[in-house]
């Protein structure tokens, strides 16, 4: 039982942190706006504040198939865990974003992510967008916490800032995903798969590249427990 409750812990924060932050994005489709990019982006950092205070001393609250491979790069998180934690975030991902089709069905997209419907801004261009955010939110993640467990209060309000700030400035180029698994689940349901590809390589590609920048910049032990 002890091993199974990080897991429910990621299935649990990761579904909740989908199914608010995508609901509030199919909740502005379907209303023509109502919600608005700023709401879209306030939902996003609360929720995951929310979820890392509720969960993070059980799971670390990951709720990203990016974070969890990065920590287990920088050795800060079991290798043989990895395969489990993934598999929970995806499957709440998806629970999610059924529950949001069975109550949003006119919805066409369940909050997916896409490129902004822009001739000057093509998918290679949010690739590298998405590559640079979750850079950024790897960058803050690495520092405030351990992987196993978040670290004091510092860790939601550093995390969700961030997710907060990136949402609000780059969603409306890229829906600003920085989470397989969070674009995995509504591609999936709603049936719009264009493009996934850029949202499941370019995350785990950016929270990478954050390992060898910490341990330049704070020496080659920096990352490990």
């Amino acid at each position: 039982m002890k091993t199974l409750r990080p897991l429910l812990a990621e299935f649990i924060g990761t579904f909740t942190m989908v199914f608010c932050g995508t609901g509030a994005m199919t909740i502005n489709e379907i209303t023509g706006g109502n919600v608005g990019g700023v709401g879209i982006g306030i939902t996003w950092g609360f929720i995951i504040i929310a979820m890392i205070y509720s969960f993070g001393d059980i799971s670390g609250a990951h709720f990203n198939p990016a974070v969890t491979l990065a920590f287990a790069f920088a050795k800060k998180f079991r290798w043989k865990t990895v395969p489990g934690y993934v598999i929970a975030q995806c499957l709440a991902a998806i629970s999610a974003s059924l529950i949001l089709l069975f109550l949003f069905p006119e919805s066409e997209w369940l909050g997916g992510t896409q490129p902004a419907v822009d001739p000057y801004f093509e998918p290679y261009k949010a690739f590298v967008l998405e590559i640079l955010l979750t850079f950024f939110l790897m960058m803050v993640i690495i520092h405030v916490s351990t992987g196993s467990k978040e670290v004091g209060i510092v860790a939601g309000l550093a995390i969700g800032g961030v997710v907060m700030l990136e949402a609000i400035f780059a969603g409306p180029m890229t829906n600003a995903s920085m989470n397989p698994a969070r674009s995995l689940g509504p591609a999936l349901v709603s049936g719009h798969l264009e493009n996934l590809w850029l949202y499941l390589l370019a995350p785990i590609i950016g929270a990478l590249l954050a390992i060898p920048l910490c341990r330049l910049l704070k020496g080659p032990n920096c990352c490990e427990d």
